[in-house]
């Protein structure tokens, strides 16, 4: 039963609401339907597909009841994960939206990929991976370039 592709990823957080404004404020994703869990819960879509599910940290009985053990998600340790990554496009006007809204980033250039990355953190602290192609950079130079560091 191999893989085909990833479905979704899952925030709990004290702050559903202010998660949900910024991933849609920012990086442009929009709130769409979910079913009904008894609990509250956010699902924001790329296009037709649901790709972040948001939930609260202080999970109810009937989250704890369903999502079953919780412990470790919001303001503790989260394991071995590190960011977040997206395909995007239209770097400069991604950019100038982070830049208007006070979110800090990085650029790093991969050259033997030709990708030009931008990373960022939600409120939460979750890590963004933003992945442009090399043709939306021309002779932009990042931060850092992978080719530095050999």
């Amino acid at each position: 039963m191999p893989l085909s592709h990833l479905e979704h990823f899952l925030i709990l957080t004290d702050d559903m609401e202010g998660t949900r404004d910024w991933w849609v404020n920012v990086l442009g994703l929009t709130e769409g339907p979910h079913p009904d869990f008894g609990f509250p819960v956010y699902w924001l879509y790329i296009g037709d597909t649901d790709v972040l599910h948001i939930g609260a940290a202080q999970a109810s009985d009937s989250q704890k009841l369903y999502l079953g053990d919780t412990r470790g998600k919001a303001g503790g340790d989260t394991g071995a994960l590190d960011h977040i990554a997206f395909r995007a496009s239209g770097l400069d006007e991604i950019m100038d939206r982070l830049k208007r809204h006070d979110v800090p980033f990085t650029d790093r250039r991969v050259d033997n990929q030709a990708l030009f990355q931008l990373f960022l953190h939600d409120p939460n602290g979750v890590k963004v991976e933003l992945n442009f192609s090399a043709d939306e950079v021309k002779d932009r130079r990042a931060s850092v370039m992978a080719e530095d560091l050999r």
